[in-house]
């Protein structure tokens, strides 16, 4: 099979090219938008990521280039135009599970680093400051952690969590009994805002989920509470966090997303400038953790995702991929 692979970059590349022999891939670095869909002309099959633009107008620029296949490298398809990627005709694929514990150890991490105050304990040492004075920070051990979502993701969180000695409650619309043989408590989303000492959302966003921690979610946390954010940007108000920041009433935002990411995230914008306010103070300030949605950025994921989304592509033209789970890199 022919396959488009738009806004690809260097650290994926390999993990694609070792399956060379089964289909012919063709990289591009421009993002997959209207504009760009013409690129695609001539293979049966689009490879995107979260940050691309599968939006009405690009699918339909799609269907005219001849593709038949949108495949997204990632779990989430709120990018997609589902209903009508539907109406065209085009099916859409993803990889729902390709690491969970890859994007789960990044919001420890996140946790983490704000609970010890690891971003200023480095700017100090590399600017020859050894004092720990302000420093001071929590343990983990012993709080309680809340879960919003308990998919692949929220599960394997939620172990962790359970592994660090922390009281873990969740909220989901489909509870999950083996985390309830775990020790997990599925609580109301209420109880679950004011007893969170970790506030952790591993959710999909939808119109339920987007702008689900608003400033009214925010007033019924506790002021000590850390809130943490691996999944999408839009399910949280970024202004309503800052002003819950600045005002004292949380002490901690982590997050691997934000609600605008694709029209800065992965790019290198240091000599040109950010122009978005929103982030800009976002990412400057003392009690927020921002990394660019690098949450699934490990050798073992890459290596799952290009098995995983080039074995369903196979599987559309009736074979199996032979050797895919002998690969040379994973």
């Amino acid at each position: 099979m022919r396959i488009a692979f738009f806004n690809t970059k260097a650290y994926e590349r390999p993990w694609f090219e070792q399956y060379r022999g089964h289909h012919q891939i063709s990289f591009f670095d421009e993002p997959l938008t209207t504009f760009h869909a013409e690129l695609a002309s001539g293979h049966q099959a689009v490879c995107a990521f979260v940050q691309d633009n599968l939006s009405k107008p690009t699918l339909k620029a799609l269907k005219e280039a001849g593709v038949s296949i949108v495949a997204m490298r990632c779990a989430g398809l709120d990018n997609v135009d589902l209903e009508t990627a539907e109406q065209l005709g085009l099916t859409v694929i993803n990889v729902p599970d390709y690491s969970p514990f890859a994007v789960a150890e990044q919001a420890v991490t996140l946790v983490l680093g704000l609970m010890r105050h690891l971003t200023e304990a480095s700017k100090r040492v590399e600017a020859g400051n050894f004092t720990i004075n302000g420093l001071v920070g929590t343990e983990l051990h012993g709080k309680t952690v809340g879960v919003v979502g308990t998919g692949h993701i929220g599960r394997a969180f939620c172990q962790i969590m359970l592994g660090f000695g922390c009281r873990v409650i969740a909220y989901d619309i489909r509870p999950g009994a083996q985390l309830m043989r775990l020790g997990v408590q599925y609580v109301s989303m209420n109880e679950l805002l004011t007893q969170s000492d970790v506030l952790a959302l591993h959710c999909p966003l939808n119109e339920t989920t987007k702008n689900m921690i608003d400033a009214d979610a925010l007033a019924a946390m506790k002021p000590t509470a850390i809130l943490i954010n691996t999944s999408r940007g839009k399910i949280v108000d970024t202004d309503a966090v800052l002003t819950a920041l600045n005002q004292g009433r949380l002490a901690g935002y982590g997050a691997d997303v934000y609600e605008q990411e694709a029209n800065w995230f992965g790019r290198d914008w240091s000599l040109e400038g950010v122009g978005d306010d929103l982030l800009n103070r976002l990412r400057s300030h003392p009690r927020v953790l921002l990394t660019a949605h690098q949450g699934f950025l490990t050798e073992e994921a890459l290596c799952q995702i290009a098995r995983s989304l080039l074995n369903k592509l196979s599987f559309h033209e009736g074979r199996q991929l032979e050797g895919i789970t002998h690969a040379s890199m994973c």
